[in-house]
């Protein structure tokens, strides 16, 4: 809490001490949510801007900071997502762009995983981010979308098995030719 202190104090090092730390698995855990690396950095950028307000909520008795990030990410991500369908903006077929940062997924295969994440329902994406590509341990996870930890359970094993499905055909043997 002392960095975050500081950080709404005007100290400068504090705050990148903070976005350091933080910036690449939120800025990964946005890419993976949107496929878009612009759309990622603005819901970072507004992740950290939250945590700098003054009415900020961060409350370090009750969640360690990297939960309380990942939340907030997660937050704005959802707030994009109400406000495409609202306007209609939505596109039924997840983008991926082709910026540096997509570099990542080379191969064949790394893009047909990404894509298939990407094609996840929203709730089994988040859950399969968290857990495979950020690492977090399910009580966090379930903490961070604010569901219990069978739900968190659920979602991952239906996502798990949608993959499977949908990756099927790139599996050695599946007769398909690349």
């Amino acid at each position: 809490m002392e960095a975050v202190k500081a950080a709404r104090k005007g100290r400068q090092e504090a705050f990148l001490a903070l976005f350091d730390e933080h910036h690449a698995p939120l800025f990964r855990f946005a890419y993976r949510l949107t496929g878009s690396s612009a759309d990622a950095e603005d819901i970072v950028q507004e992740c950290f801007l939250e945590l700098l307000r003054p009415e900020c909520a961060y409350d370090p008795r009750r969640t360690p900071i990297r939960i309380y990030l990942f939340g907030v990410v997660r937050n704005q991500w959802l707030k994009r997502q109400r406000r495409s369908a609202w306007t209609g903006e939505f596109d039924a077929e997840p983008y991926i762009d082709d910026s540096p940062e997509t570099g990542l997924l080379e191969s064949e295969i790394q893009d047909a995983v990404a894509r298939a994440v990407t094609g996840l329902p929203a709730t089994q994406r988040e859950a399969l981010i968290l857990a495979h590509y950020e690492q977090m341990p399910l009580a966090e996870i379930a903490r961070v979308m604010g569901i219990e930890v069978g739900a968190v359970k659920s979602r991952l094993e239906r996502a798990r098995a949608r993959l499977r499905a949908v990756l099927a055909a790139h599996a050695p043997g599946s007769g398909r030719t690349r």
